[in-house]
């Protein structure tokens, strides 16, 4: 009975929600979109499925160091960890690799993540994917027509990434006008309920703008001019690294129970290292200090500290759950 009634209010209650709010069309388009690019992310793999591509992955994730450097390295290159976890969930839905080379993987990817801040703090660059969902689409709808069987798997990766693109750029577009209201200047805290009030303000806004980057982007850009203080700063980049997982969390929808579980096993490692970041959150600070006396980080340079701040808590964070 749930069943035959479930359907018919989804439709009731997304119809309300077009009707009320074009915003609203946007985001759920959005989620629409990246939904379609996991299917073809999926159909793509499946067709090199025995082939090259799983004895690349076998090869580059048969043991936990192998997945962990596949994880931050592709992280690393595509600057989304939240890419990353789709694919790799898109991996284990195909079967090309194990649970335990998923969860590698997304370790890999949060160590892998954390460049993006060096980035930003260092060098003020920020990658747009939604740049490259275009020709991806372009190029792989041309390549679905042809006979190769190997140019349609190509094809279909392509189509799949960039919908994927394409369907955060619709959500974080539908999202946008929310940014605004993250006025993080009125929210100054001190002490362990600042820590946990900021850590809740990161993982929404990167719930609301689908990307861990934006937000590390917005922190770091108030940070430089003063408008928050460093310990908040700190407790934003742990929210951060929380929210990011509901991207996975959204792309295991259409994945298989193996899928689920790397979804699941994702928030659980960012909900547990978030943690342990907000209760030694003054043993790291000591430490953060430490390294940046050593490799020059000036001791007003709050942008660069805060990018040593999360790659360091990434790290413990992974080597506590390994």
């Amino acid at each position: 009975m749930l069943r035959k009634i479930l359907l018919p209010s989804i439709f009731v209650i997304l119809s309300w929600g077009f009707w009320v709010s074009p915003d609203f069309k946007t985001i759920a388009a959005g989620v629409s979109i990246f939904l379609f690019g996991m299917l073809s992310l999926e159909e793509g793999f499946q067709t090199f499925a025995g082939g090259t591509l799983e004895r690349i992955l076998k090869n580059t994730t048969d043991k936990l160091w192998k997945s962990l450097s596949f994880g931050i390295v592709s992280t690393t290159l595509m600057q989304s960890s939240s890419l990353v976890s789709v694919i790799t969930i898109s991996f284990i839905s195909s079967g090309l690799i194990t649970l335990a080379s998923g969860v590698g993987i997304i370790f890999g990817a949060n160590i892998g993540t954390t460049t993006g801040a060096w980035l930003v703090a260092g060098f003020g660059l920020k990658v747009k994917i939604s740049a490259y969902a275009m020709p991806m689409l372009v190029f792989g709808v041309l390549l679905l027509f042809q006979k190769s069987k190997n140019l349609k798997g190509i094809g279909y990766i392509l189509v799949g990434l960039g919908f994927l693109f394409l369907g955060i750029h619709y959500m974080k577009e539908g999202f946008d006008t929310f940014k605004d209201s993250f006025d993080l200047a009125r929210f100054a805290v001190t002490g362990y309920p600042g820590l946990f009030l900021f850590a809740g303000i990161g993982i929404a806004a990167t719930v609301v703008m689908q990307s861990s980057h934006a937000t590390l982007v917005l922190t770091i850009t108030a940070l430089a001019v003063g408008q928050i203080t460093y310990e908040n700063a700190l407790g934003l980049a742990i929210g951060a690294n929380v929210g990011t997982t509901i991207t996975a969390i959204i792309g295991s929808m259409s994945a298989n129970e193996q899928g689920k579980r790397l979804a699941a096993a994702h928030l659980i490692f960012n909900v547990v290292t978030g943690l342990i970041a907000i209760l030694f959150v003054h043993q790291l600070m000591a430490a953060v200090e430490w390294i940046s006396a050593h490799v020059g980080i000036a001791d007003d340079d709050y942008t660069l500290q805060l990018a040593v701040f999360h790659t360091l808590f990434n790290i413990i964070g992974v080597l506590v759950m390994l």
